[in-house]
């Protein structure tokens, strides 16, 4: 796969004590769609793009990758190698703030700030997912997607159940929920241990009815033959022809940002 990211607008964004460039095209609501390991591969850019033909305009932050690199097993390896040791990610840390969300609320709000609507759309996804969450203390972000969030990494039962953010930050989330009308989507495959079912029961007992659930099925026989370490519902899963059932996962995470980010008469 192959996605001409030269036209997309790239410019280096600051927020947080944090610079990286971001990547922009498209007009509409605004959506920041942050990238899954191993950064911005074709398949990310390919569902920005997708994003983009629906209506959306899409901003892309590369925190960390080669913008456009494709995939491989060497380089995710290499990637993870490093946002392991990163203090702006904390991988493994519990109850965290992490430095890199105050980065993505700051994009969100300039985003916000340009674009019409009633806010702005965050979609996180793997190692990422999470981080959408916590973008969602800013007012402005109206439509929070979780896609089988990792971090922290599953490694002990306390991480699988650790909801991706710090108390304080779930504390707030929780009474957007009640005061605000805030809805979160979240997504994963039934048989991802990346993206534990603990996470998302943790996220459910908190936010209620406001967390909605799209899980599928990747166990054994299942109907669209994934395997068992189906995880990327949005992009290296999702098949279009004939459409699987990420393919309606993803039309849903369409419909969920068109929802909370237009006005309705």
């Amino acid at each position: 796969m192959t996605v001409d990211l030269a036209s997309w607008r790239r410019a280096p964004f600051t927020g947080g004590g944090l610079t990286y460039d971001c990547f922009e095209k498209g007009a509409g609501p605004g959506v920041v769609l942050i990238p899954e390991i191993p950064g911005l591969t074709p398949e990310v850019a390919a569902f920005g793009e997708h994003l983009v033909r629906e209506g959306f305009t899409v901003v892309i932050p590369s925190p960390f990758g080669t913008p456009g690199r494709a995939e491989t097993n060497g380089y995710v390896l290499g990637t993870l190698a490093r946002l392991c040791v990163s203090k702006e990610f904390r991988c493994f840390a519990v109850d965290a703030e992490r430095p890199i969300t105050k980065y993505l609320r700051a994009v969100a709000v300039d985003l916000a700030a340009r674009t019409p609507g009633l806010g702005v759309g965050v979609i996180g996804m793997c190692f990422t997912g999470g981080f959408a969450l916590a973008t969602a203390v800013e007012d402005v972000v109206k439509a929070p997607v979780l896609s089988q969030p990792s971090t922290p990494f599953p490694v002990s039962k306390k991480r699988r159940q650790d909801p991706g953010l710090s108390e304080r930050e779930l504390e707030v989330i929780k009474d957007r929920t009640r005061t605000d009308g805030l809805c979160v989507l979240g997504m994963r495959f039934s048989q991802d241990r990346m993206a534990p079912a603990e996470r998302f029961s943790t996220l459910r007992t908190h936010l209620g009815d406001a967390f909605e659930v799209i899980e599928l099925d990747s166990g054994p026989g299942n109907p669209d033959g994934y395997t068992r370490g189906a995880h990327a519902v949005l992009t290296r899963d999702l098949r279009e022809d004939p459409p699987n059932s990420a393919f309606h996962a993803r039309s849903r995470a369409v419909e969920f940002l068109r929802t909370h980010l237009t006005a309705t008469d």
